[in-house]
């Protein structure tokens, strides 16, 4: 369903999929007024620095977020399932890793609101593809929704939409699409217009701008002009290293100050962090500075809500019914002790361990530490401090039946 329009690598990538040529495609219908196509001309906030900063902290953590699929036994205990484990975690394609293409498809979603994926069967293999798109148009075959795609090279491509991961942001007034980064468009255009007017003043605070005015001579147009260029010569030649001019006593040099003007540095912050507002993320984060609550909020307001979007999107398209029937489910989690604190590390292990909650090798990962090989890394530890709540009077006390015997020996010591 995919049409191939050239030889080569796209050839390659999407082999697997054909175009029905006669397949009388019609455009998909929304509850709304708004188009049903996407595009993306003229609205690349990724060409701004402060920008492409914002949406690489986010990409770049989320990107490490790892998938699993997880389901249970007949006795309702949850298991892993080793199903699409290597695709999912290590290689979605042959052409790039699973850090890659997360990374790849968390900043598509930043830079465009709108992130898609092709997923690929060939022979029980599962491929997953990125598309990098300019336009997507919803098209309807048969009751059947299919998405085309006009690709960044000129390529187009269709397939059902059942077989593509469509990840979005700012999902509002349209029925499919997330919304564009129009809002923030003023905000890049400010940045824009500071970084030109800081490039123009940087260029001009390194020029000598003046006015060569000349005593008690008449000069003509030739001659004056002849002369400027001499001073220019003497004063701004390459081989000038002493930066001193020349001038006889018939001319005198009037320097004209062009102080350039910068913007306020509180100005400039408060643009940078309505950037950062918009993508739910601080400098601290950008800069890599942050501390462990900053960590922690970051991660609940920005990563967390990544994870549950994919996770529930993996497992609609990748997973069979059968296998969502019997409670199967896609998750991807990301490791948070790893950073947060020593002090934070020690004080969950001591209080987690002795309840038998962590195995000898999880407590090992919270501090980065190598898995012990073999059964002995399985082993949980608990402390004989905690018992069973309703066995706790013959912990303490003994049952009734030991009191029993013991008031009776009592008695008859007494008799």
């Amino acid at each position: 369903m995919i049409k191939i329009a050239k030889k080569g690598i796209f050839k390659k990538i999407f082999s697997s999929f054909t175009d029905n040529v006669g397949k009388a495609f019609t455009r998909f219908r929304l509850m709304n007024s708004y188009s049903p196509i996407f595009s993306t001309f003229g609205n690349n906030a990724y060409k701004s620095s402060v920008t492409r900063s914002a949406i690489n902290a986010i990409a770049q953590n989320a990107a490490k977020i790892k998938p699993k699929i997880i389901g249970r036994d007949k006795d309702g205990n949850i298991i892993s399932i080793k199903k699409y484990e290597y695709i999912l975690q290590k290689r979605p394609n042959q052409f790039m890793s699973a850090y890659d293409f997360n990374l790849k498809l968390i900043t598509q979603l930043m830079n465009k609101n709108n992130a898609f994926a092709l997923i690929e069967h060939i022979n029980g293999k599962l491929n997953l593809i990125p598309v990098n798109y300019s336009t997507a148009e919803a098209l309807e075959y048969e009751n059947l929704l299919f998405l085309r795609f006009r690709l960044s090279g000129g390529d187009t491509l269709t397939a059902p939409y059942q077989d593509c991961i469509h990840l979005r942001r700012h999902f509002y007034d349209d029925d499919l699409y997330g919304e564009s980064n129009d809002a923030i468009l003023p905000t890049l255009e400010v940045i824009n217009t500071m970084d030109e007017g800081l490039t123009n003043a940087v260029k001009s605070s390194a020029s000598l701008r003046g006015i060569l005015k000349f005593e008690n001579a008449m000069l003509k147009g030739d001659d004056l002009e002849s002369s400027r260029k001499r001073f220019v010569d003497s004063f701004l030649t390459a081989g000038n290293n002493g930066g001193i001019g020349a001038l006889d006593g018939k001319a005198e040099f009037k320097e004209l100050k062009n102080e350039p003007q910068f913007i306020n540095p509180v100005q400039a912050k408060v643009i940078k962090e309505r950037i950062y507002d918009y993508y739910h993320v601080s400098e601290a984060i950008i800069q890599s500075k942050y501390k462990e609550d900053e960590w922690n909020a970051f991660y609940e307001s920005t990563i967390e809500p990544l994870a549950i979007q994919m996770s529930l999107e993996y497992t609609e398209k990748i997973l069979t019914d059968r296998e969502k029937e019997l409670g199967q489910e896609i998750m991807f989690e990301a490791n948070r002790l790893q950073y947060a604190s020593n002090k934070t590390k020690i004080n969950l292990v001591k209080t987690l361990m002795p309840l038998g909650l962590l195995t000898m090798n999880e407590s090992r990962e919270v501090f980065n530490m190598t898995p012990i090989a073999g059964e002995e890394g399985n082993k949980r530890l608990i402390s004989l401090n905690y018992v069973d709540a309703s066995k706790q009077n013959q912990y303490q006390v003994g049952d009734e039946e030991e009191d029993d015997d013991l008031e009776g020996g009592d008695d008859e010591e007494d008799e």
